[in-house]
């Protein structure tokens, strides 16, 4: 099953698809915290990422915060493989273009539901043509600077982008002062 399937389905269909794993979280909260088991860890077992919330004191809530987490693993860690006919037409795809503005520039923030599928396919796209930051923002049809700007959005993207530099043999990005 691949990435688009998993993020298109409802939270109770993604959460049929995990371990769920309750337990009690240390730290600050007082003895309510120590006494209930409200920290919530997700194990996706199609595709093998965990994520875990515990910040609140309900069990509820974190378990919806976590599975709002494993949706932005699934964009940040799974990768696409684009063909080469699929690239000159990347910067079309439905996730690209919902993310782009009148002006031509991928213009959306961190809390937009827009934000982590366009940053699963830049990702992609810059997997594809071996990090070339260059490279990737002709095929998605923005420039270098927007593109730069963009992955700077969100520090995850940023960390992504790089990981994905060090394994092609590229130099790391440097954040913009």
């Amino acid at each position: 099953m691949s990435r688009d399937l998993w993020t298109g389905l409802s939270d109770d269909q993604l959460l049929q698809q995990c371990d769920v794993d309750t337990y009690r979280a240390s730290g600050p909260g007082g003895q309510k915290r120590n006494k209930t088991s409200s920290a919530v860890r997700l194990r996706h077992v199609p595709s093998g990422l965990i994520v875990i919330a515990e910040e609140s004191r309900s069990q509820h809530e974190n378990k919806a915060k976590a599975l709002r987490r494993l949706r932005q693993a699934l964009f940040l860690k799974l990768r696409k493989p684009l063909t080469e006919h699929e690239l000159p037409h990347v910067g079309r795809c439905s996730e690209i273009a919902a993310a782009v503005n009148t002006a031509g520039r991928l213009d959306v923030g961190r809390r937009d539901p827009r934000f982590w599928p366009a940053t699963g396919v830049a990702l992609d796209v810059l997997d594809a043509l071996q990090a070339r930051v260059h490279d990737a923002a002709v095929a998605l049809g923005v420039t270098t600077g927007n593109l730069l700007a963009f992955l700077q959005t969100e520090p995850k993207v940023w960390e992504q982008a790089n990981i994905l530099r060090q394994r092609h043999g590229q130099k790391p990005l440097r954040a913009a002062d």
